[in-house]
């Protein structure tokens, strides 16, 4: 079941790749399923952190709340924590050609195809990454903190909280629950960008509901100042997307050579690094006399980033955002009311996916339209 949920179905490799994919998957997967305890068990521990307690009774108040207030599915999800001692609980491979955003694809037998591979080695990832650039795809190997099984393991535990993401400041923590619990209520098969835009809708949602009403100033200033420094961010990286995909647009309809297009490719790559660069210098500015907005530490993510930057990453995280704001406004149009949310997500998945997206970026047109009538 795990083997079938977890491992792809494609490999760039051949046969023994396959086998050993899957094999990789089953013991990453019982690895973490047997380091799980249920968060009671380590709340009444004698010997753990204050810090870790407090952290994992908040966990416990985000979950009830995320089933009171969210409409998320209260079920055996997260309910359990595992101390992975390692910094991601895996490590997610994505690849991209050189002149494209069209991410290279596997294929899974429940999720689908969807355009990353997943693996719980590091080493295991960076091996599959050396043979797609080998090919001449354009690859990045980033560490993810929590994963979904879709609520396919619950039966055998759910998917339990992890030592990868548990210290994380309150926003940061409460979002990511969220966004893995989202991935239980709705998935379409096939549909990566679907299926991430809906699930960090709703994290974005949900944590200012969170934030608004449970959490303290403190809280809620930190995450405002990291939001602030997250939508900088974002406006630059889907700035510079579109410029990349308008250069290779210009491939077929001007017939342009690798040359001319590496040129230009190259040219919007350095503005964009130009472009961070101001921004860090803006962060960590001390020069008004009052307190920096982040410290290095806090920007080391982001500085990770950038130094990798290539198709591969901007193609990556563009399932994460581009469709969020059409999901926002659904929300809206529903009246705020989760589960009419859910079921108007539920069935777009009903259409095939051009039409879905279309469907989405259509009430986004519209919303924007409204706010710009005016009398609207």
């Amino acid at each position: 079941m795990i083997s079938l949920v977890l491992a792809g179905c494609a490999s760039t490799t051949g046969p023994t790749s396959m086998l050993g994919y899957y094999w990789q998957s089953v013991q990453g997967h019982m690895q973490i399923m047997q380091a799980a305890e249920p968060i009671d068990r380590w709340i009444a521990r004698t010997d753990i952190q204050p810090a870790l307690r407090e952290r994992l009774q908040l966990a416990q108040r985000a979950r009830a709340f995320a089933v009171a207030e969210l409409g998320l599915p209260d079920n055996a999800s997260y309910r359990r924590y595992a101390d992975l001692k390692r910094p991601a609980a895996v490590w997610n491979v994505v690849a991209a050609p050189p002149y494209s955003l069209t991410l290279h694809t596997w294929c899974f037998p429940v999720t689908g195809c969807i355009g990353y591979r997943g693996y719980f080695t590091e080493a295991a990832a960076q091996a599959e990454a050396a043979e797609l650039a080998a090919q001449g795809l354009e690859v990045e190997v980033y560490g993810v903190p929590a994963y979904s099984t879709l609520g396919y393991m619950n039966w055998a535990g759910g998917d339990p909280l992890l030592s990868t993401f548990v210290a994380w400041p309150e926003g940061d923590f409460v979002r990511l629950l969220f966004h893995e619990l989202a991935h239980q209520v709705v998935y379409a098969k096939n549909d990566t960008l679907f299926n991430e835009s809906f699930a960090t809708a709703v994290e974005r949602i949900g944590v200012a509901q969170w934030l608004a009403t449970q959490s303290t100033p403190e809280a809620r200033t930190a995450f405002a100042t990291s939001e602030a420094r997250r939508s900088a961010f974002r406006a630059l990286t889907r700035a510079t997307r579109a410029r990349l995909a308008a250069i290779y647009e210009q491939k077929e309809a001007l017939a342009l050579d690798d040359q001319a297009l590496a040129a230009m490719k190259n040219e919007a790559m350095e503005a964009f690094r130009t472009g961070y660069a101001a921004l860090r210098t803006q962060w960590l500015n001390t020069s008004s006399g009052g307190a920096p907005q982040a410290t290095t530490a806090q920007v080391a993510g982001y500085d990770r980033w950038v130094a990798k930057a290539n198709n591969a990453s901007f193609a990556a995280q563009a399932a994460y955002d581009e469709l969020v704001p059409a999901f926002e406004a659904l929300f809206e149009r529903e009246g705020r009311d989760w589960p009419r949310f859910y079921d108007a997500v539920r069935q777009l998945t009903q259409q095939p996916q051009p039409q879905r997206h279309e469907a989405l970026r259509a009430l986004l047109s519209d919303t924007q339209h409204l706010k710009e009538t005016p009398g609207a």
